[in-house]
This record gives structure tokens, C-alpha cells and sequence, in this order.
């Protein structure tokens, strides 16, 4: 039986358009679908489709157009705003018979939330930075003596792709605000932040130490598989550039422990930092974030194992290698993109 799989939102992703493509071994096709023709995945891909934006009242309709024209087995979206509106038709894009591999609302709210997944984290007793949404809360908690410069300032809901500010003192924290306000009204974020606008920028607390990636990877019904871990080496344009791969117990045990609680489906990319020998989790990405090439190179072949899945196999072992120590660097390739 073909596997044909439907990346949504794929953009600049052609790592996992390619892995996916080597790991079906000619057993099915991959689709591309965007709303640029130009998006570098259109290229890779077997079959590229132009759709519109996922904000649009027949964006739904039109996947499910392509999933049955094209006999689609399994839909991957690629992207942090498509997530809530993927999860929220899943069933009724499943009735077409494909599987869609995204969480449930909750746990695409939990993530996508960032003020949400703060409050998830201390609930099941990890330690993450601390977090807030008011400029007076932060003076009140500096004054208190339980937070202090330098600060991080970035949005609350979906990707921080209108960038992060890193204030160094109180009139800093003030202009940052204001400018990442500024930012965000003009970003694709306005439409996921105008029901609280005057909420929709964080403050948090800046860790100082070694950053890390983590992907927490769950079956399709939200059991835990296993927890692969890179240590961020370099980034670049705010996406990890160069990193080594990790093995340590202290991982595993935080990721055990995430996946029990929020009960994810696939791979959940975490950013992860060790500060004074503590690990705080930041951040929750429901969906293949953009340091998983450097674990797939370090031995997990997160793709396969997708595949392996999808047939009704669940023994996978053959496509976990991971190795420690194991440092990859990314780098750039021209791509022609052909008019269509």
C-alpha cells in the first residue's frame, strides 16, 4: 500500500521533505502544499500545491480537496499558526480517511500559549523561567528582589518570528515593549493576539548557561517512544545552526515526565537551558522543529519511524542509532524555483 504524506505549510523544511522521501523508499509520494509557489519545499517535493492562507474560510476545504484527489495518508503541518486550526478540524479532516498527526486543542493551547505552557510547567513541578505579560508586575517583582536584568521580551502566542529584545534596564524594558507591540500589529501574530492585545507580549526572566533542543517523540495515540536531545552550539536568524548531540538521564526523565502529562501526539520540540546545574524548560513546539535534522544525522530517524507507524508497525528499534557527540553544522543550497 502507498503512503502518500501531505506536508502543510512545509516553507523552508526540504530536510524533512527529503528524509520522508528516502525513509517511503519509492512505497509512496510526498506533497507539498503552501501559499507561495516559491517556497523552497515546493521544489523538493513530488507534487507541490498552491493553497491559501491557512486563515482563510476555504483553507479547510482545500485540504480535504487534496487529500482525497490524492489519496493522502498522513498530513504533517510544519508550521506553530496552523497548528490551533489543524487540530480544531481534526476529526473532519480525518473523515476523509487520512490521519492528521497534530495534538489535540489542548495541548496545541498549552503550547501555543506561552503563558500556558508556564503554568503547565509548574504544574507538573519542572522549573521554567519566570514569566510575565505587565511591565507593572515586572517592576513590582524586580523591586521584591526576585527578578532582574537582563530581561527577555518577546510575543506570548505562536513563533517569536518578529524577534526577541533582550532589555538591560527599565527604560529598555519600556521602549522593547513598546516596540514589540509596534512589531506585532504589522506580523502574521496580529490575528492570533487581538482577543488580548494588551497581553500578548511576554517579559520573562533571562537564563544564563547552556541551551539545548529536545524532541519528546510519542506514538500516534500519545504514548512515549523517547526523548533525543542536541546541545546548541551556534544560531543563526534564531534557529539552532550548528549543535552536538546529547545522551543524559536528566533529559529523559523531564521528557518522560512532559509526555505523561500532555499526552502529545508525534514529536514535540522543547528548548531546554542548564543554568547553576537546574534544567528550566522554555518552550513546547507540537510539531518537528527546526533542530530535528541534527538529531536524525545523530541516529533517529524520526521519519521512518512515522512510516513504520502509519503501516501498523510498531517495531521500530532499527531506526533508533542515536549516538552522542555527534556535531553537525547546517549551510545553505540555490535552489531554482520554476515558474508554474
Amino acid at each position: 500500500m502507498a503512503i502518500n504524506i501531505l506536508f502543510t505549510c512545509a516553507g523552508r523544511r526540504n530536510y524533512l521533505i527529503n528524509y520522508f522521501k528516502e525513509a517511503l523508499k519509492g512505497e509512496g509520494r510526498i506533497i507539498v502544499a503552501d501559499m507561495s509557489t516559491s517556497a523552497p519545499a515546493m521544489v523538493d517535493a513530488d507534487l507541490a500545491i498552491l493553497v491559501p492562507s491557512v486563515y482563510s474560510d476555504h483553507y479547510i476545504d482545500e485540504l480535504k480537496k487534496i487529500i482525497i484527489e490524492h489519496r493522502v495518508t498522513a498530513v504533517i503541518s510544519l508550521n506553530d499558526l496552523e497548528l490551533p486550526i489543524l487540530s480544531k478540524h481534526k476529526t473532519e479532516l480525518e473523515k476523509t480517511g487520512a490521519k492528521v498527526i497534530v495534538s489535540n486543542e489542548r495541548v496545541i493551547d498549552i503550547a501555543f500559549d506561552k503563558i500556558e505552557t508556564f503554568n503547565f510547567l509548574k504544574s507538573i513541578g519542572l522549573k521554567t523561567p519566570k514569566t510575565y505579560t505587565s511591565i507593572s508586575e515586572v517592576k513590582s517583582a524586580i523591586q521584591q528582589g526576585d527578578l532582574d536584568f537582563p530581561l527577555v521580551v518577546k510575543p506570548r502566542w505562536g513563533s517569536a518570528s518578529i524577534g526577541i529584545d533582550f532589555p538591560e534596564s527599565e527604560e529598555e524594558l519600556h521602549l522593547a515593549f513598546k516596540l514589540q507591540q509596534i512589531k506585532l500589529k504589522k506580523s502574521i501574530l496580529n490575528t492570533v493576539s487581538q482577543h488580548d492585545f494588551d497581553n500578548a507580549i511576554l517579559i520573562q526572566e533571562k537564563m544564563n548557561g547552556t541551551e539545548y533542543g529536545m524532541d519528546i517523540v510519542n506514538d500516534f495515540e500519545g504514548n512515549y517512544y523517547g526523548t533525543f536531545v542536541r546541545e546548541k552550539v551556534n544560531m543563526r536568524s534564531g534557529e539552532t545552526d550548528k549543535a552536538r548531540s546529547v545522551i543524559d538521564q536528566r533529559f529523559d526523565d523531564i521528557g518522560q515526565e512532559i509526555s505523561k502529562h500532555l499526552k502529545h501526539t508525534g514529536s514535540l520540540d522543547c528548548d531546554v537551558f542548564i543554568a547553576n546545574n537546574e534544567l528550566y524548560v522554555l518552550e513546547l513546539n507540537p510539531r518537528f522543529g527546526g533542530g530535528y535534522p541534527f538529531s536524525h544525522e545523530a541516529g533517529i530517524n524520526t521519519s521512518a519511524i512515522y512510516i513504520e507507524w502509519l503501516k501498523g508497525n510498531n517495531n521500530v528499534a532499527q531506526f533508533n542509532q542515536y549516538k552522542a557527540g555527534k556535531l553537525f553544522s547546517k549551510c545553505d543550497r540555490m535552489l531554482e524555483i520554476k515558474s508554474r
